[in-house]
C-alpha cells in the first residue's frame, strides 16, 4: 500500500531537514502504528502520505501511485478517492452535524459517493450506518451542530468521516490525544472494526506507546528517520 524510498524534505531550500527516510513499506490491510516525540516528523511524514508535500527527492508511491508524479490537483483528486484521514483536531466544520460532516467526504470524490451508496441504500444511510458503528446513534447527535458535541464524539465522527466510501488508506493523525485511558481502547476497537470489513490499510501516528500492541506493527520514526 506504502512504498517510500529516499524521501528527503525540508520546509524551504534554505531550511534544515525535516525527514531523511531511506526505505518504508506498509502493506495492504496492514495496521501500523507509528511513533515519535513532539518535534520527529510524523505531521510532515503524514502530509507526505497524503500529497499534501512533496519531498525535494525520493519516491512516494501509495496503493500504485507515485504521488511525486502528479500535478497538485491530480494529487487532491487521489487523495480524495483512496486516503481517508481523521485529523488531530477533527476538522469537522462546526455549525454541520455529524451526518452532514460525514457525507462531506463524498462530496468531493464520484468514486467514494459511488461506494458508499453501493454498501447502503444512498450517501445518508451510509453515514448513519457508520455513525452507529461508532456509538453515535442518538437522533439529537446526529442531526446536533459538531461544535455541540463533546471531543470524544467529534472523534468518531471524524472517523466515520474518513472511513465513509471504503477508501483503501486510513492515516490517522494523534487522533486519541486528547482522550484518557479507556475512552482511546474503545476507540481504537471501533476503528478495527470498520477497517477489517473494508480491508483498508491504517496508518495511526501517535507519541502515546500504551497504544502499540493493539497494531500489527510498531515504527519508531527516529528509527527510520535519519534526520533524528
Amino acid at each position: 500500500m506504502i512504498e517510500l524510498g529516499n524521501v528527503r524534505f525540508r520546509w524551504g531550500s534554505d531550511a534544515p531537514l525535516v525527514l531523511d527516510i531511506q526505505k518504508l513499506n506498509v502493506n495492504v490491510g496492514e495496521r501500523v502504528f507509528l511513533e515519535g516525540p513532539s518535534g520527529s516528523g510524523k505531521t510532515t511524514l503524514l502530509n507526505i502520505l497524503g500529497g499534501v508535500a512533496l519531498p525535494e527527492v525520493g519516491i512516494v508511491q501509495v496503493n500504485g501511485t507515485d504521488l511525486t508524479r502528479l500535478k497538485s490537483r491530480a494529487r487532491d483528486a487521489f487523495r480524495a478517492d483512496h486516503i481517508g484521514i481523521i485529523f488531530q483536531m477533527f476538522n469537522l466544520i462546526p455549525y454541520l452535524s455529524p451526518l452532514e460532516n460525514v457525507k462531506l467526504a463524498c462530496r468531493f470524490s464520484r468514486r467514494r459517493h459511488a461506494l458508499a451508496a453501493s454498501k447502503s441504500s444512498n450517501t445518508e444511510e451510509e453515514a448513519l450506518r457508520l455513525l452507529m458503528r461508532m456509538q453515535l446513534n442518538e437522533a439529537a447527535i446526529m442531526h446536533s451542530p459538531a461544535f455541540e458535541l463533546s471531543i470524544g464524539q467529534q472523534q468518531r465522527v471524524a472517523a466515520a468521516r474518513s472511513l465513509i466510501g471504503s477508501p483503501e488508506l486510513i492515516i490517522a493523525d494523534e487522533p486519541t490525544s486528547a482522550l484518557d485511558h479507556d475512552v482511546r481502547r474503545v476507540f481504537i476497537k471501533l476503528l478495527f472494526d470498520e477497517i477489517a470489513d473494508t480491508g483498508a490499510t491504517l496508518v495511526f501516528i501517535s507519541h502515546d506507546p500504551s497504544l502499540a500492541d493493539q497494531f500489527d506493527r510498531r515504527i519508531k520514526l527516529t528509527d527510520i528517520n535519519k534526520v533524528h
